[in-house]
């Protein structure tokens, strides 16, 4: 029988490196995050998809890092908007592909937490940057911590793959159109033993004694944060942040509120910092922006540091971002000018990107704005994938859970995914067995039927009772944006799914996410293409004179 030597001689460096990975001790990670089972599990898992390249995945090397995801986008809700987007291009819409989709490789995410069937946004995206599955409401530790027990936090801290991205030496980035101190973004950069302690004014006395820190508070303080970890580590911090929750850094002032401030006070917090200024004043040389007039004035070859906050809670729905007062950027205007900024350094950039209204809008019932806001971040992929280069930025694009959206009933090819069903060789609405017409996608829980006709804030909906089970919809536009979908199960708001959601990768060591992953596994795909853990021990092993262990040690 003929063998390949030189195949051979590859596999059996997989096999040996392969087991180096889960065994080598790291100085950038501490002990309980790499002998965590979770953490171990993932990366015996990696080095069987190493093997099974034959070495060749060893040899793969990203510069850059890009994780989009979509809060909430589960895979009936790519399938709608993927439909939805070509139906306004004039196609029938099923044969059409979102950017992404385009992906050479797929895979799926099991999104559940350590204690939880169906996830939150916390647990989901401290897996996806941490390796370590962990509990539902909790960021940045483990799953040791008692949700809302400060000192339980002490300890069980985790570091995230944008952490090890700092260390490096690369760029660091973060983007969102939620509240940039929200579950999702907070998981990159923050530690908390609950995802609500936003700012100062949402924890408890007994938290705040206990010297734990608020997420907004610790996204102006990462750079001092981190540092304070390591043994003489110095690093440059975050070089952008975009997204909303303004209203966390401000205090309890009207005189300090934005121009185009809603409330009459806008900041919540109550200790009298206000951290925009306090960012400022940290980085001289960066520019801070609350407004489309000020995010288009910055000039990305020449700015150093990007802060922009451009609303006092989450961002618009991208259908309704026409609405804000002083304007505002979009996901992918955001992400064009993040990764020019970022792709300044030589050493390459980390980037995190979240659609995070995608959520929001289902949450509410209202499936217009959740495809509209897919959509958006369809554009947000392809706007970074003409800005990068395949052969040297990873890009992920996944969601953190899904919802209880569904596609059903038997419309015929092209009917409009948002309208009533229409059967094969039909031209009036399906009746179902009540006698009256049913649209294509639905609910199974949530606040139930809303007719606002076009009103493009999906938040609208939660100003009127909860209306669920069946309605005569025979004269409604169920296609205008301020429809709300009905819903068989009553609940102050739709609720989150358990199922898998998927991964679309592209890039260097894209193929390691193809397959069925603990969602974890994202982290360590990541970690494994851009080096990160390997090239932050290289530097912290040269900023060491002695063995000066990290704090965790």
């Amino acid at each position: 029988m003929k063998t390949n030597k030189g195949m051979m001689a590859v596999s059996a460096f997989a096999l040996t490196f392969g087991a180096a990975l889960s065994a080598q001790a790291s100085d950038a990670i501490p002990r309980h995050q790499t002998e965590n089972a979770w953490y171990e599990n993932a990366q015996d898992a990696l080095n069987g998809k190493l093997r099974m390249t034959h070495g060749i995945g060893h040899l793969w090397k990203a510069k850059n890092v890009i994780l989009f995801v979509g809060d909430g986008m589960g895979i009936s809700t790519v399938t709608a908007a993927r439909i939805l987007d070509g139906q306004q291009k004039g196609m029938p819409g099923e044969e059409n592909f979102l950017s992404f989709g385009k992906f050479p490789f797929t895979g799926l995410s099991k999104t559940y937490n350590v204690d939880a069937q169906t996830p939150d946004s916390a647990g989901t995206m401290t897996a996806m940057m941490s390796g370590v599955k962990s509990d539902a409401g909790v960021i940045g530790v483990d799953e040791n911590v008692v949700r809302g027990d400060c000192a339980s936090a002490k300890g069980n801290e985790l570091v995230t793959a944008l952490e090890l991205a700092e260390i490096s030496g690369k760029s660091t980035g973060i983007v969102s159109t939620a509240r940039i101190t929200h579950a999702t973004p907070a998981a990159t950069y923050a530690k908390s033993a609950d995802r609500n302690w936003e700012d100062i004014s949402d924890m408890p006395a007994e938290a705040i004694e206990q010297g734990c820190e608020d997420i907004a508070s610790q996204l102006v303080n990462f750079e001092d944060n981190l540092e304070s970890r390591y043994d003489r580590l110095d690093v440059d911090g975050l070089e952008v942040v975009m997204g909303g929750g303004r209203r966390h850094f401000l205090p309890k002032d009207a005189s300090a509120n934005s121009p185009d401030a809603v409330s009459s006070i806008e900041g919540d917090r109550t200790d009298g910092r206000n951290l925009v200024t306090e960012w400022e004043e940290k980085y001289p040389e960066g520019v801070y922006v609350y407004d489309q007039y000020g995010f288009d004035g910055v000039n990305p070859e020449y700015t150093e540091r990007l802060f922009g906050l451009f609303n006092e809670s989450h961002m618009q729905y991208e259908a309704d971002r026409g609405n804000d007062i002083a304007g505002e950027p979009s996901l992918s205007e955001m992400t064009e000018k993040a990764i020019q900024i970022l792709d300044n350094n030589r050493k390459g950039f980390f980037l995190m990107v979240e659609a995070g209204r995608i959520d929001h809008a289902h949450h509410a019932g209202n499936a217009y704005n959740a495809l509209s806001d897919t959509i958006e971040l369809s554009k947000a992929v392809e706007t970074a994938m003409s800005n990068t280069d395949p052969r040297d930025t990873l890009i992920i694009v996944t969601a953190d859970h899904g919802h209880v959206f569904t596609i059903a009933g038997y419309p015929k090819r092209g009917n409009p995914i948002l309208g009533k069903v229409v059967s094969i060789g039909a031209d009036e609405a399906a009746l179902a067995a009540d006698g009256m017409p049913y649209t294509t996608v639905g609910y199974m829980n949530g606040r139930g039927f809303h007719d606002l006709g076009d009103e493009t804030d999906a938040d609208e909906g939660y100003n009127y009772p909860i209306d669920t089970g069946r309605k005569d919809i025979s004269a409604i536009d169920t296609e205008a944006p301020g429809y709300h979908q009905e819903a068989l199960i009553p609940t102050s708001s739709e609720t989150h799914s358990g199922e898998d959601v998927g991964i679309y990768a592209n890039g260097p060591g894209a193929m390691l996410l193809s397959g069925t992953n603990e969602q974890n596994m994202i982290f360590h795909v990541m970690d494994q293409s851009a080096r990160l853990t390997e090239t932050a021990d290289r530097v912290l092993k040269r900023k060491r004179r002695w063995h000066h262990w990290p704090f965790w040690d």
